[in-house]
């Protein structure tokens, strides 16, 4: 079946809850990767990307696109080993070398550590792809504290700025960042308060730093997803929110992860040659104009 007339799944979906992080086998319904549907052509060859969040969701479809687009792969992770072992899998599978690696991006040597060690194994790095991301939902202000709010910054966009300046003097003409932001960057909900903010703050970083390299030839853009069916979902957000999770959207629905892959395949080949300093909205129809 090809990938147009596939069905994707509508709300509502079963009640649920994980322990953060979440793992993907844990969901119900599972998500679509792209496992059985990406087909590469050749958009990446021989490059290699760096992929914070590279175990699951959003993450896992990227990794298995650019793998089958001929890229080399270096995951990195918190702590779901389950999840990125299978994504290296898929990576492999696709006739790729993959790198696994586990730790805390919100530390500024690991980061450093991420760019040390896909140096180490591949010789480059031609794209950083900073997904890796944290939230949790409150209702009222007084609920979250600051360690989490600072918790949620540091992951969120002091790693993309730790991984962008570690990897930037490496990078070479022709290169490419793809930062991770959100609808919510524009729609901010009041119940994600720290998230939202974050996703705000990252695309004002996408802007700003797409003007600081372009004399080096390197293109920085964003990718904005909606509604994503990732573990994110139902280890962070109440059992009855999931239920009608992407109901708002006008395609009625929650996306699949599988279905942002082509945009960061677009912005991180040649097929984006022109484009820097761009957010891509892939949400479903909830409007960022």
């Amino acid at each position: 079946m090809s990938e147009n007339n596939v069905r994707r799944p509508v709300p509502p979906q079963p009640e649920q809850q994980q322990n953060p992080p979440g793992l993907t086998n844990a969901m119900n319904p599972p998500p679509d990767h792209g496992e059985d549907s990406y087909v590469g052509a050749g958009r990446l060859e021989g490059k290699v990307a760096l992929i914070t969040g590279g175990d699951s969701g959003i993450g896992r479809a990227v990794a298995i696109a650019f793998a089958r687009e001929g890229a080399d792969i270096v995951i990195s992770y918190l702590n779901e080993d389950q999840d990125a072992n299978d994504t290296a899998r898929l990576v492999e599978a696709a006739g790729r070398k993959v790198v696994v690696l586990p730790g805390d991006i919100t530390r500024e040597e690991h980061c450093q550590h991420l760019v040390r060690q896909c140096l180490e194994n591949f010789g480059r790095i031609d794209v950083l792809v900073n997904n890796a991301a944290f939230q949790r939902t409150y209702g009222d202000i007084a609920d979250i504290s600051t360690e989490e709010w600072d918790q949620t910054f540091r992951t969120n966009i002091y790693a993309p700025f730790f991984l962008a300046r570690a990897a930037i003097p490496h990078m070479k003409w022709g290169s490419a960042i793809i930062n991770t932001t959100s609808i919510q960057s524009r729609q901010p909900s009041p119940h994600l308060l720290a998230y939202a903010s974050t996703k705000g703050a990252i695309s004002n970083f996408t802007a700003g730093l797409a003007e600081m390299v372009a004399d080096k030839g390197i293109r920085v853009n964003a990718v904005a997803p909606g509604p994503i069916w990732t573990p994110l979902i139902p280890s962070t957000m109440p059992p009855d929110k999931t239920k009608d999770f992407g109901k708002q959207a006008l395609l009625g629905r929650a996306g699949q992860p599988a279905e942002l892959a082509g945009a960061y395949v677009l912005l991180a080949s040649d097929l984006g040659s022109y484009m820097t300093g761009a957010v891509i909205p892939v949400t479903g129809g909830e409007i960022m104009i």
